[in-house]
């Protein structure tokens, strides 16, 4: 059937002038055409992602069409405005893929809104939200390797789409043929017939507003001299971030410059992730010559920020997404209260693989935490609950432990670019009372504790990869592990089980330890990988990383 389907794309004509060739180089290597053609990219909540290339089980013009067409048929089902906002990011083809989306949505007869420019993950769910859009696109696969692009598809509130929405339009792809199913006009042709239309400034000017407006200290900054090197990661963030930089009244920002430029190649960064050390080795570097306070750097996205933060004897320190997301939530609460402008009975959210120390923070505050599954689809869920119950403005701030965080209800995914903005805002307090981040991390953790959260990703690749994944999740479900290294397992949530939970049904386990750790197991959503979570707490870093290290050489082999 695979090999069917590769002849008959051969035969076709691909239009894009990298496809054929690349087909006829692998014709006589079965494994090869079986990859690409024996399966189909799947669309998930998540859309697509998958590698640049010729076949159905690749991102191609043609998949992007498809998937597209199938978006289209559930958009004319929605009432509404008939419209879709269209973002794209620096990855290759994604100016190509954006544009090849508007052109099947025109032809369907649904306006589109496409930004002018590359632009991040933010503004394309601000840009859905306030041109009251049925649906949203954005063109990215975030912070994966070059090699890769993606599909992300959002709801009419900005939000990535909901698990059902996400199926109907996977049952309306599965309909259709990749190559011939998708109704189709030229970008030139929607523009002229005034069915594709770019975001104006005023959608671009009120999003910069709504982000500034969440400032907690506003013209604090100004005076700091607090000094900045920056970098996009060869991604969106340039534009916007140094834009909000500059308007809250930090001058001396120096971007990386191998990295300043949006490139899809990632020359500098194999895997354009603020997650990883290798991606700010160049920011990093600079930021020791410069003597800078803070180095932050976006991923090509720009919904994740990392950053390394100066510390008392001039090296520099990565701070983790869980510290960050405890920093933030600390600095926000304390700044709101002592300028009286927090809200009655205000609201964070977390994803529940994120650190048990914000619960803590959020406690000291009085601040009620909600936990919710992976993914900020459902920090995005409990703002949009919050605003059904016209309390909306008790939302505060939001967070995950993989370097995503929102403060403000004017989009409903994670932001960058706001998280740029109170990191240096934060940054810049804290130097004006003597003080710096390094210092009140100390100081939290003096207070609540010396937790540490580590993450450890186990990969399966190839074709099998997910049967081995499902394997191993099937395998801890049906013999549960008694302990991990000798500390015995007291609880074992499954949220598989949604009338145990109370949550939407997720395949994530938790195990709680007798000592009062806690070990998360779940497969990525995004890549082909088992990710374990722990959560150790020791009188210091050193005991709770050797807690840490006892339990991962335990799942280790479990998952062997």
């Amino acid at each position: 059937m695979y090999k069917q389907e590769y002849d008959r794309w051969v035969a076709f004509n691909l239009e894009d002038p990298d496809l054929l060739p690349e087909l006829l180089k692998v014709k006589d290597n079965e494994e090869e055409i079986k990859d690409r053609f024996a399966v189909s990219l799947q669309f998930g909540t998540a859309g697509l992602r998958g590698t640049l290339g010729a076949g159905t089980n690749r991102m191609n013009v043609w998949v992007v069409r498809q998937a597209t067409q199938g978006l289209a048929n559930w958009v004319l089902t929605q009432g509404g405005n008939q419209t879709v906002a269209i973002s794209y990011d620096s990855r290759l083809k994604s100016d190509v893929f954006a544009k090849e989306a508007a052109g099947v949505l025109a032809a369907n007869g649904i306006k589109v809104r496409i930004y002018d420019a590359l632009m991040p993950v933010p503004a394309l769910s601000f840009a859905t939200r306030y041109y009251q859009c049925n649906a949203g696109v954005m063109v990215t696969a975030s912070h994966n390797p070059s090699k890769y692009n993606g599909y992300k598809a959002y709801g009419p509130d900005g939000c990535q789409m909901t698990d059902d929405a996400a199926a109907i339009v996977y049952d309306e792809i599965q309909k259709l043929d990749v190559l011939t199913g998708a109704k189709r006009m030229s970008f030139a042709e929607g523009v002229e017939k005034g069915l594709i239309r770019f975001v104006g400034d005023d959608c671009k000017e009120a999003f910069y507003k709504a982000i500034e407006e969440r400032q907690v200290r506003p013209g604090l900054a100004k005076t700091s001299g607090l000094k900045l090197v920056y970098s996009p990661l060869n991604g969106t963030g340039l534009v916007p971030v140094t834009r909000i930089l500059h308007d809250m009244g930090i001058m001396d920002v120096t971007i990386v410059p191998e990295q300043e430029y949006p490139s899809g190649y990632f020359t500098t960064c194999p895997y354009p992730n603020p997650e990883i050390f290798e991606a700010l080795k160049y920011g990093l570097e600079l930021a020791k010559k410069e003597g800078a306070d803070l180095m932050l750097a976006t991923d090509p996205d720009a919904d994740r920020v990392g950053i390394a933060m100066k510390c008392p004897d001039g090296s520099y320190e990565l701070v983790s997404g869980n510290e960050m997301g405890v920093l933030l939530l600390d600095y926000i609460c304390a700044g709101r209260i002592e300028k009286g402008t927090m809200p009655a009975k205000p609201v964070a959210v977390m994803s529940l693989v994120s650190t048990p120390l914000a619960d803590a923070v959020a406690e000291h505050y009085g601040v009620e935490l909600r936990h919710v599954l992976t993914g900020f689809k459902w920090i995005g869920d409990q703002i949009a609950r919050l605003e059904a119950a016209g309390e909306v403005d008790r939302f505060i701030f939001g967070f995950e432990e993989s370097y995503g965080y929102l403060a403000g209800p004017y989009v409903r995914d994670k932001d960058a670019v706001i998280a740029s903005m109170l990191i240096c805002e934060m940054a810049a307090y804290y130097r004006s009372i003597g003080s710096s981040i390094k210092q009140r991390l100390e100081e939290i953790y003096a207070q609540y504790g010396r937790y540490l959260n580590k993450v450890d990703s186990f990969e399966f690749p190839g074709l099998s990869g997910m049967d081995k994944m499902a394997s191993i999740m099937k395998g801890l479900r049906e013999n549960a592990p008694k302990d991990f290294a000798g500390i015995a397992v007291t609880k074992v949530t499954d949220y598989a089980k949604p009338e145990e939970t109370g949550l939407p049904k997720a395949n994530v386990l938790i195990y709680g330890l007798a000592d009062g750790s806690t070990v998360i197991v779940r497969p990525s959503g995004t890549e082909p990988k088992i990710k374990i979570y722990y959560t150790t707490k020791g009188k210091d870093l050193a005991e709770a990383q050797a807690r840490k290290d006892i339990l991962a050489q335990a799942a280790k082999g479990i998952l062997a």
